[in-house]
């Protein structure tokens, strides 16, 4: 069974780099942190060091994270940053891999410097060679996007590619469009007339408003009512809302704030008078904004809260300079936003060979493919169950 401590002490560093090939997720400086993901050639919300650190210091099944951390050779600034953990501490696979530390998000694109994207590439692999590892494992990132093609070019100076295990696309929103212009294109008129109805039917229970929290004295009270929104639906049903889960909770309530002191994060709400019948967490990132999770009273079902929240949230970006576009963070085929935001880009798991033909790689590889079988088969029973 190999763990990230064996990896880390089967190779030291070299001289050249001066770190180790894995060091402790808290040992990165969260200044350099902060500066790379400002120069990252790619935006994940979800590798800011606010969120991650909150993920990896209590988050369940997600603690303990480490990293993979590319210095340049002459400055000695980090250029590159890769949270990852061993496969036998992610999924209990004991072969010698390492696999993206999931960040409680749906996006585990590394962060690489947009002024040194290949150099950083190449030594992130290297530092990952290093530790010991034959692949890497990276779950949920862009396959088209900028961060997947530096390593992609890094590979193919050493003869190697990547493998796709799986993929799909999900919804994402061009953000620099008009925003009632696209609710039309998208929804048709008829669709908007009738979601225009039910917002009527609404304000029976009082004024709608779309309320936008950003300031650490507003997102507080506005994540305590989104926690209460989640956990009242059916997440809390299943067990799976934030607040069920002292971890969970722990960690969102340190990344919410942390993020909102430097303007990387706001909750919006929308109210019906006094009540909240929706809430979601938007992070932010660069020039690209991140819908994370959504609440709703669902005892307002039949007004389509959650619908009504998304419809004010495309407005709110498209009108936003600042951003440019969104990602849903949604599963594929997503019923609520897909129509809405009809946008799509492709993500994916990959497996990164390490050396060139090793026959550890295939058996890494055999061992993914089995257990995602066995996952598929267990989703299809439990939602022939809920049926």
């Amino acid at each position: 069974m190999v763990d990230i401590a064996h990896l880390a002490s089967i190779n030291p560093a070299s001289a050249k780099d001066a770190t180790p090939a894995l060091v402790p997720l808290t040992a990165v400086e969260p200044g350099h942190w902060r500066a790379l993901a400002q120069r990252a050639v790619e935006p994940n919300g979800y590798y800011l060091p606010a969120w991650e650190l909150a993920v990896s210091a209590s988050a369940r099944g997600r603690t303990d994270a480490s990293a993979l951390a590319a210095l340049d050779g002459s400055s000695g600034r980090l250029i590159g940053l890769m949270p990852v953990m061993s496969l036998w501490r992610a999924l209990k696979i004991p072969l010698p891999a390492l696999m993206s530390a999931h960040p409680y998000g749906t996006l585990c694109s590394p962060l690489i410097d947009r002024d040194a994207a290949i150099d950083a590439a190449t030594r992130l692999l290297q530092q990952a060679r290093q530790a010991g590892a034959h692949a890497l494992v990276l779950n949920d990132v862009a396959l088209d996007g900028a961060a997947m093609n530096a390593l992609k070019q890094a590979l193919d100076r050493d003869g190697l590619k990547p493998r796709i295990l799986s993929s799909y696309t999900r919804a994402s929103l061009d953000a620099t469009q008009d925003g009632e212009m696209l609710l039309r294109d998208a929804l048709g008129t008829k669709k908007l007339k009738e979601l225009r109805r039910q917002r009527h039917r609404l304000e029976a229970h009082g004024p709608v408003v779309f309320d936008i929290a950003r300031k650490s004295d507003e997102i507080r009270p506005a994540l305590e009512t989104f926690l209460q929104l989640e956990a009242s639906g059916w997440k809390g049903q299943r067990g799976t809302a934030l607040i069920q889960h002292g971890g969970d909770a722990t960690f969102i309530r340190r990344a919410v704030p942390a993020l909102a002191e430097t303007a990387q994060c706001e909750i919006v709400t929308l109210r019906a008078g006094a009540t909240p019948v929706a809430a979601g967490i938007v992070l932010r990132h660069q020039d690209r904004a991140f819908f994370f999770k959504l609440g709703i009273d669902e005892r307002f079902a039949k007004y389509s809260p959650g619908v009504q929240l998304t419809l004010d949230l495309t407005r709110h970006l498209c009108a936003d300079p600042a951003i440019a576009s969104a990602d849903s963070t949604a599963s594929a085929g997503h019923p609520m936003i897909n129509p809405i935001w009809r946008g799509r880009f492709a993500i994916g798991d990959v497996l990164i060979p390490l050396r060139r033909n090793d026959p550890v790689v295939a058996l890494i590889h055999a061992a993914l493919a089995g257990l995602n079988a066995a996952h598929a088969s267990a989703r299809r029973i439990v939602h022939l169950l809920r049926k």
